[in-house]
């Protein structure tokens, strides 16, 4: 790992604090690592990723002799080198043909990662049409009910919402909704259905298909969506993976105590977001109280009726 640094300038001391840990994290970086030896299919696999993800994006166009699950050091240092939490790595050879690799690091280690098989590859200029912006934020759909029965897909669920999701947005205009990213999942051989519970994973299919939408006239106030083919369009079979421990898990989604909100006491909001507050007023005698001396509030005394 990369020794404890020292910094000699203003301008290395913000660099360094940047990679502090913080409350609200930064916007996750990803690493895109070409292997020892890519494909075709692969190089412009990374080339198209490398587009969908701007600018939150490191790419190492150089050749690397890494391979994560055998020795994940290297993976480390890189993300720790770079301050990147998300990496991919593409490689090919005659063992594993159009093999790419996705994970994320945390706490500058290795958290998890998938190792795919890619076939059926288009890229996004094989597909003739009109392209999103760079920097865009994807609305992600996944189509399949495996991702909630099966544990291990319920991660990598998890895994492809945190490399695909972008820079985290409070609010998204209607029309910055220019990009859609579905993966849909199915079983290789439905016949076995025990299948859906174990953690082999071999026997299910990805299919991932990037979209462009078209905002069009409807007639009314909302108008009418149209997804036209974008690209990149690939199929997945999973290889291998490594999921984090339970103790890892639990740690990396702690919420910190400062981003919990205190309760106030005697203090709501309405549906309507109005707040509204209760005082408790103790018990008051009216007849102590020292008001201004009127003649009207002078007691007077009772005339009785012989």
């Amino acid at each position: 790992m990369l020794p404890t640094i020292k910094p000699k300038t203003a301008r290395s001391k913000r660099a360094l604090e940047k990679r502090e840990p913080k409350v609200i994290e930064n916007p996750k970086k990803t690493l895109v690592v070409r292997g020892s030896q890519t494909s075709l299919v692969i190089q412009n696999l990374l080339k198209d990723l490398l587009s969908i993800k701007k600018p939150l994006v490191v790419n190492l166009s150089k050749r690397n002799e890494i391979h994560p699950f055998d020795d994940e050091t290297k993976i480390e240092f890189l993300g720790t080198k770079n301050d990147a939490s998300l990496f991919t790595i593409g490689s090919h050879s005659k063992k594993r043909p159009n093999n790419l690799v996705i994970g994320r690091l945390f706490d500058h280690k290795l958290f998890d990662m998938f190792e795919f098989e890619v076939s059926n590859f288009l890229s996004i200029e094989q597909i003739k049409g009109p392209t999103c912006s760079a920097g865009i934020k994807p609305l992600i759909v996944f189509a399949g009910e495996h991702f909630t029965l099966n544990p291990a897909l319920t991660k990598l669920k998890n895994l492809f919402t945190d490399f695909f999701q972008g820079e985290k947005a409070d609010a998204v205009c209607l029309t910055g909704l220019e990009h859609v990213i579905s993966i849909t999942v199915e079983l290789i051989d439905p016949k076995n259905t025990t299948l859906t519970f174990t953690e082999d994973l071999s026997n299910y299919k990805f299919y991932f298909r990037s979209y462009h939408t078209s905002l069009l006239k409807s007639g009314q106030k909302l108008p009418r969506v149209e997804l036209e083919n974008m690209g990149p369009f690939f199929d997945l079979v999973v290889r291998r993976y490594k999921t984090a421990s339970d103790e890892a898990w639990k740690l990396s989604t702690r919420i910190p105590k400062e981003l919990f909100i205190k309760k106030t006491k005697n203090i709501s909001h309405d549906e309507f977001g109005n707040k509204l507050g209760r005082v408790h007023v103790g018990t008051q005698d009216i007849q102590k109280i020292q008001t201004r001396k009127v003649k009207a509030l002078k007691k007077k005394p009772l005339h009785t009726i012989e």
